[in-house]
């Protein structure tokens, strides 16, 4: 018996230190039935939160940044909502002042010069003479040569002839040799004679109108007394 027994006290293996502290470890770290509680105890599947901190690890990847919005210009802005740009707004006042001044009639002075003459002048300028008193006015327009003493050699020339015999036979003689009003102008009178002398005739003025060239033969032919109750 004391054989057996020292028998089994020799062939038992003592428990490890190991086993002996395994369940107080095991027990210490297990999860309470009661409540749930996280343990500190490390899994291999847990990420370590140093590792995902990206700002610890200065040449980890970082995602790409988000370019801003830009923002459409003032101009493709008010396109987007039906409204027009400003100089576009503006170019019409421009637009119909440009129209306005197209659609304006030309002066007279700028017709061509026959047509100025038989259309404009000469109409203007009877009504000038006869409202000075003379009834028999004769005018026309030719392209001749000058009828004064000297000039038989000199070109033909556009020139307004008028006349009248109330007393006694004048005639005055208008004469365009550069077929422009704007240009020189030549003026001769006489009575029942040939004219020796060819006179300016405003030679003064910078632009020649209507007006200007109907009030200037009419006091040419007033300062040689030949209209009014002269």
């Amino acid at each position: 018996m004391a054989d057996q027994t020292n028998h089994n006290q020799a062939g038992e293996v003592a428990p490890s230190t190991v086993d002996k502290q395994a369940p107080s470890v095991a027990e210490e770290h297990a999860p309470s039935t009661d409540s749930p509680e996280a343990t500190d105890i490390p899994t291999a599947n847990a990420p370590d939160p140093k590792a995902a901190n990206a700002e610890d690890k200065p040449n980890a990847a970082k995602p790409a940044a988000v370019p801003p919005k830009r923002e459409k210009p003032a101009a493709a802005a008010k396109a987007a909502v039906g409204e027009k740009p400003a100089a576009a707004t503006e170019e019409k006042p421009a637009a119909a002042a440009k129209a306005a001044k197209k659609e304006k009639a030309p002066a007279v002075e700028d017709k061509p010069f026959v047509e100025f003459i038989e259309q404009d002048y000469l109409p203007a300028l009877q009504k000038a003479i006869a409202q000075q008193g003379v009834q028999d006015l004769q005018v026309s327009f030719a392209k001749q040569k000058m009828p004064i003493t000297g000039f038989e050699s000199a070109e033909e020339c556009w020139q307004i002839i008028g006349s009248w015999s109330e007393i006694g036979l004048r005639q005055f003689n208008l004469y365009f040799p550069e077929e422009d009003i704007q240009g020189k102008k030549g003026f001769s009178c006489n009575e029942g004679k040939k004219p020796s002398t060819l006179e300016s005739f405003l030679i003064d003025e910078r632009r020649i109108t209507l007006d200007l060239l109907v009030f200037g033969l009419v006091q040419r032919l007033d300062g040689q007394k030949w209209l009014g109750i002269n």
